[in-house]
């Protein structure tokens, strides 16, 4: 954590005193003007609260703005004892550069990275912030369209990138070990040597494309932005009209998309078109978003018991849909 924040500090100039943003201000000083120009009544015990400032600290700092004229004060009107707090022309003029110049610094952070690293990197802070307990902020307009997602049947080299992005992906966010990548690269194999397009169908999700291509497009048709976020399997589970969902995978960049929901409507789909008269699939208690996905399309828990695999100690379960 430490880490993260001297590199992150450092990357957006926070410890740049008296200079942020190439402006006159502080990054103190210009997270007050923030809020004193997003917000349409604001007193000084809000900016203390909100800022987690000093009361002393604040009252300097205020005064300083006051000779500097960019703010006026003056008594609340719902609370007398309370001090209101207003932006003044001047102080406008400053809060809107210091908008612009944060605009300006972003925009450098993110115009050479491609869209799906864009969500991808949004998606971790969101993460971050839901995670220390940050409550959700209604940002209306001020937040970006949501990338599009589109599904496609598989290519050549997405069975090669299944495997790689689970084996990563596992080992980072449960601490699966090798073997887990050995199981992938099987059901990979064992799944192109047998393949019958009659009766299994893998998905690739793409995020940022500029829609679905028909599958006989070639590779790279649906633009150059598009990236790989997601895969799911339908295989023949061996037993007579029944279909086994496999490798669902969603890159963390991509969650909250509903990416994993239209991968796995899209395996029961094929699964009822192909004739299959249930769906089985086995995952592990640990993967909860996973589950979830499985409980909102109809999966039952039919089993589960304790196993030793990949690496950890794990409780294996078993669902099935009736078709």
């Amino acid at each position: 954590m430490r880490r993260f924040n001297r590199f992150y500090t450092n990357l957006i100039g926070a410890l740049d005193y008296g200079r942020h943003l190439y402006t006159p201000f502080t990054l103190t000083e210009a997270r007050v003007l923030y809020e004193l120009a997003h917000h349409e009544r604001v007193d000084a015990a809000d900016l203390r609260s909100s800022l987690s400032l000093d009361a002393g600290y604040l009252s300097r700092l205020l005064g300083k703005f006051e000779h500097r004229e960019l703010i006026s004060r003056g008594r609340s009107e719902e609370d007398p004892r309370r001090q209101r707090i207003t932006l003044t022309e001047g102080g406008r003029e400053a809060a809107g550069l210091l908008e612009e110049r944060s605009q300006e610094s972003a925009g450098t952070l993110l115009q050479d990275l491609p869209p799906a690293d864009r969500a991808r990197l949004v998606a971790s802070m969101r993460t971050i912030r839901a995670v220390l307990g940050e409550e959700p902020a209604d940002t209306g307009a001020r937040d970006s369209p949501a990338p599009s997602v589109t599904l496609r049947t598989s290519r050549p080299g997405d069975l090669g990138w299944m495997v790689e992005r689970n084996a990563a992906l596992y080992a980072a966010e449960y601490g699966f070990d090798l073997s887990y990548e050995a199981l992938v690269a099987r059901i990979v194999a064992e799944y192109a040597e047998d393949f019958d397009p009659r009766r299994d169908r893998t998905w690739i999700a793409e995020l940022g494309g500029t829609g679905a291509p028909s599958d006989a497009e070639p590779a790279g048709a649906t633009g150059a932005t598009a990236e790989r976020v997601g895969a799911v399997m339908c295989v023949r589970d061996g037993r007579p009209g029944v279909a086994r969902l496999r490798l669902l995978l969603v890159e963390p960049g991509a969650r909250g998309h509903g990416v994993g929901r239209q991968l796995v409507d899209a395996c029961v789909d094929f699964a009822r078109e192909a004739g299959y008269r249930e769906m089985v699939l086995w995952t592990n208690s640990v993967l909860g978003a996973a589950r979830g996905i499985y409980q909102r399309a109809g999966f039952e828990l039919v089993g589960e018991s304790p196993h030793h695999s990949f690496g950890q100690d794990l409780v294996g379960q078993d669902w099935r849909l009736s078709l």
